[in-house]
């Protein structure tokens, strides 16, 4: 037995009831989100004045701030301690008044506009540490870290994020002073930091001292193993020729065909020229050229890690380095 299928949305004038305009319309988020912003700034029935800088007061609601704020839970029942009778108020203030507005709306509604953190986006991170909204800090952390550092405003955010514990930040700001001290110090952020926390500037220094330091032992180290690569490819190299032959040179009981397979030794071609310069050169005694001492060395190197000398044809390699 089929079902029958449900009656139509009923329509309104000029509005098709399609699934994405159904969605928008009763998103419980969205129609929230939007009558906190208006009760916001409305100040409907507001219990609390929030006092700022250059006598700017905002209008809030005590409920809705002790909610969002431990720290303004805290402050607003000391304010009704001492004010029974009359509305309650608080003071934030040493940041810009346009600011706190934007913090107050956060608490509310937790919507911001782009352009506004942008503007704002330090002030708010101290007032999100200040007053405890964890949400608000990581919003204004992933903006400086992903948006708004710069050579010119790192030092400010660097020492802003210790202030105000945030660590990832501090770390990113760090790392990006390190890969662009120049400029950074030229800053003027640095100039005042240099004078108003020496200590720092100091503790910069020195980790960037100690990340060049480092940076040149890893430089080391990649060459080292670079060269170490080199020479146990040489030694393959070598063992191969004498024992398999490659291209025109190889043991004289070993026939070469010229369709065999492309050499996957990288190092044969450089080597074959070595040896046959060795067979040819009359100067490869001590003290002769440079090129019968390096094949000397060779045949010196794969003697001393040869671990079978008595099977090994590589020539010399059990009678003169022993």
């Amino acid at each position: 037995m089929a079902f029958p299928l449900p009656p139509p949305l009923p329509t309104q004038k000029g509005f098709t009831p399609t699934k994405s305009k159904i969605k928008s319309c009763f998103s419980a988020s969205i129609t929230m989100n939007h009558s906190l912003d208006c009760l916001f700034d409305e100040g409907y029935r507001a219990d609390v004045s929030i006092l700022m800088d250059y006598d700017n007061v905002i209008y809030a609601h005590a409920s809705i701030l002790g909610a969002a704020s431990p720290v303004l839970k805290g402050m607003l029942k000391q304010s009704r301690g001492h004010r029974r009778n009359r509305k309650q108020a608080i003071s934030i203030r040493g940041v810009p008044p346009e600011a706190v507005r934007l913090f107050i709306r956060f608490l509310y509604s937790s919507c911001y506009e782009e352009e506004k953190i942008e503007e704002f986006a330090l002030p708010l991170l101290v007032l999100s540490h200040v007053y405890v909204v964890p949400r608000l800090k990581r919003l204004c952390e992933l903006w400086l870290e992903q948006e708004l550092m710069n050579t010119e405003n790192v030092i400010d955010i660097f020492q802003l994020a210790l202030l105000c514990d945030a660590p990832r930040l501090s770390f990113i700001c760090h790392r990006f002073i390190l890969r662009n001290f120049k400029p950074v110090s030229a800053s003027e952020g640095w100039k005042i930091m240099k004078k108003s926390h020496p200590k720092l500037e100091k503790e910069i220094i020195e980790s960037v001292i100690y990340e060049d330091v480092a940076k040149k032992e890893r430089s080391r180290k990649i060459n080292e193993r670079k060269t170490y690569l080199q020479l146990y490819e040489a030694m393959e190299a070598l063992v191969h020729i004498c024992r398999d032959g490659c291209r025109t040179i190889g043991p004289h009981d070993k026939i070469l065909r010229d369709d065999q397979a492309p050499c996957k030794y990288e190092a044969c071609k450089g080597l074959e020229m070595l040896i046959r310069h060795f067979a040819q050169c009359k100067l490869r005694g001590p003290g002769g050229c440079i090129h019968c001492k390096r094949m000397w060395q060779i045949l010196e190197l794969h003697s001393r890690l040869c671990a079978d000398s008595d099977l090994c044809k590589v020539p010399l390699c059990r009678s003169v380095f022993l």
